[in-house]
């Protein structure tokens, strides 16, 4: 029988702690439900893990938020990218696969560098500043758009664009109305970025519209993977820097190894977007009868699955509560898997990397000031507001 949990996954308190739930419904079994929405959830890692790699079983053309597309008509355009499956979902992310190619990104890490180490270098100067507007969020702030080739007036408009879309796969509570209550202005903004000719000759924009000159695309289905785009290269690299300055600030130690060997800032990132895991969840939608260890739901259940549960369980992970540097975390879910991994983490993984680089050379010590302030998303992890302080290292 499978175990009904009193969880509700979508409010405040689980939110600002919601690691004794996970506990909980890993502890319960490796499928259990929750009446509160209807829904089953997953939050083991092998489990999730398996769910992520079986896109055949478990569907994410009929939503990958708590709607099920096929039984009610989506009151949001669906992502080509996250809400279609095989043959469709093929055809989208190998153009998205190859706009990011990885010459592509390679020829952004000069300018990403020299940005990173401009940005850590002002922010020193000022000494203490608010690691989530002035850090975590001003840098993708500054160059993925760029890439993109995005003008510079209104880019802060991504992050509500960001918040919208990420909350919108929860139920309609206080965190979507709140989010959504502004939508008008961003949204219109959004879709005329998206368009051909709001954007540069070159960068990642373009490369997705010059697809449409071979009839591969029409422009209506560009113009949604510009869009799909700006929500893949913005909101996990946002909260995945913010989550990486709050891991250096609480682990003091972790910072002195990453100050002597500066190489280990693509590890301290990844450490972070496993420990911290910004994207939080998401369903799926069952599409034949499945069985989950000793447990079989049936055809058009919804399922929760619980990536940061999954990233922090101890049947995979040894001291999962800890900041290891060192840990042999391959393999983690923090940007999905299989053919719905996120499209964007290749961009996240470079900017994560420059900007811890650059602290790991120009920053002797990180200190929390104040209390750091939840931001409050229905799929997302990240932070409203984290006061710090940076001193600089001593010049050499």
């Amino acid at each position: 029988m499978i175990p009904a949990l009193d969880i509700d996954p979508f409010c405040q308190d689980f939110f600002d702690d919601p690691y004794p739930a996970h506990a909980a419904m890993r502890d319960a079994g490796p499928v259990v439900y929750l009446p509160r929405y209807g829904i089953h959830a997953v939050a083991r890692y092998d489990d999730v893990r398996a769910m992520l790699m079986d896109w055949g079983s478990y569907s994410s053309a009929r939503g990958v938020g708590i709607s099920d597309f096929a039984k009610e008509k989506p009151w949001r355009l669906p992502s080509l990218l996250l809400e279609t499956d095989p043959p469709l979902h093929d055809r989208t992310r190998k153009l998205m696969d190859k706009v990011l190619s990885p010459a592509a990104v390679r020829a952004l890490r000069q300018s990403f560098a020299a940005a990173a180490d401009s940005l850590i270098d002002d922010l020193l100067v000022r000494g203490s500043f608010d690691a989530v507007r002035d850090l975590a969020e001003a840098y993708p702030l500054t160059v993925f758009p760029d890439a993109v080739g995005m003008p510079p007036e209104n880019r802060r408009f991504l992050l509500p664009y960001g918040n919208m879309v990420f909350n919108s796969f929860g139920p309609r509570n206080s965190f979507f109305e709140t989010a959504v209550a502004d939508a008008e202005p961003v949204l219109a903004w959004v879709q005329a970025q998206s368009k051909r000719e709001a954007l540069t000759a070159s960068g990642f924009g373009a490369a997705i519209h010059a697809a449409t000159d071979t009839g591969e695309f029409t422009t209506a289905e560009a113009e949604v993977l510009v869009r799909s785009l700006l929500t893949a290269g913005v909101d996990t690299t946002v909260n995945g820097l913010c989550a990486a300055v709050y891991c250096l600030a609480r682990f003091p130690t972790a910072l002195e190894q990453l100050r002597a060997d500066p190489s280990l800032a693509r590890a301290a990132f990844e450490e972070a977007v496993w420990l911290e895991s910004p994207v939080q969840t998401f369903f799926r939608t069952t599409t034949r009868d499945v069985t989950i260890g000793d447990e079989t739901l049936s055809e058009g259940t919804k399922v929760l699955m619980f990536l940061g549960a999954a990233n922090r369980d101890p049947r995979r992970w040894d001291h999962p509560d800890d900041f290891d540097m060192a840990r042999r975390n391959a393999g983690h879910v923090g940007f999905g898997t299989g053919i719905h991994g996120c499209v964007g983490a290749v961009l996240a993984r470079l900017e994560g990397e420059l900007v811890l680089n650059a602290i790991a050379r120009k920053v002797a010590s990180i200190e929390i000031m104040g209390e750091p302030k939840r931001r409050y998303n229905n799929t997302l992890r990240g932070m409203a507001s984290l006061p710090v302080r940076m001193t600089a290292a001593a010049e050499t």
